[in-house]
């Protein structure tokens, strides 16, 4: 007599992983701390456009060239954006499945109207869509010069200045920014919750943190138009 077959499989690990909301809630927390990482990185190469063209057009040259002769030309700066681009999608993917089960677990609104959670918490969600639309905004703007009239390829100092002398511009950018403030400072202790880095003892200094960056960072991204605007910058 033949022995059955077993025929079910078991789902991977990285499909179970996926499938749990503590998976979903790990993948968004790295993701987030990714992309933290490089806005830390971008905003510092940002404020080099104080020390004049030469420094900045210098380091936006750097930035094509780093890895060489190990790496061919800009090929760090399209792993750089392809790990972004990957953070990104995972990021707004999981955020988005998070929010359906969040609501499909309360299908009834709460009775109580007094709102229970922080500003920033409550606008985490119209703060992604916000920043998603700005990312893409921002390459066309500054990357590609789809959208800038007199764009210059290779002159990135003459395309911001360029880019900041509109003041509809300028609007767009800081807005963008402040978003970006009010999604670090709820996602930056959200993350160290979700990897267990967060305590009763250490929730005060995650918190503080988490304010910390979001303040440096937004002041350090909105110094940039600020600056241009008012001809510290020229």
């Amino acid at each position: 007599m033949a022995l059955a077959t077993r025929t079910d499989k078991r789902p991977s690990l990285p499909r179970t992983v996926w499938d749990s909301t503590v998976g979903k809630k790990t993948v968004m927390a790295v993701s987030g701390l990714l992309m933290l990482a490089y806005l830390v990185a971008h905003m510092y190469g940002n404020l080099k456009i104080f020390f004049g063209p030469g420094t900045f057009d210098g380091y936006a040259h750097w930035l094509r060239v780093v890895g060489e002769p190990f790496l061919h030309y800009t090929w760090a700066l399209w792993i750089i954006r392809v790990v972004m681009a990957a953070a990104v999608v995972a990021h707004a993917v999981t955020a988005y499945q998070l929010s359906r089960r969040d609501r499909a677990a309360r299908p009834t609104k709460y009775v109580h109207r007094k709102a229970r959670t922080s500003y920033a918490t409550r606008t985490m969600r119209w703060g992604g869509v916000i920043l998603g639309l700005f990312i893409v905004w921002h390459i066309l703007d500054l990357t590609t010069g789809t959208v800038q009239p007199g764009f210059v390829p290779g002159h990135p100092y003459a395309n911001v200045v360029a880019a900041f002398h509109e003041w509809w511009n300028d609007v767009i950018y800081i807005v963008a920014m402040l978003a970006l403030g009010l999604h670090i400072q709820h996602g930056f202790w959200s993350a160290a919750q979700t990897l267990g880095a967060g305590s009763k003892t250490r929730d005060r200094t995650f918190k503080t943190l988490a304010n910390l960056l979001a303040l440096v960072l937004t002041l350090g991204f909105v110094a940039v138009p600020v600056a241009v605007m008012t001809g510290l910058v020229s």
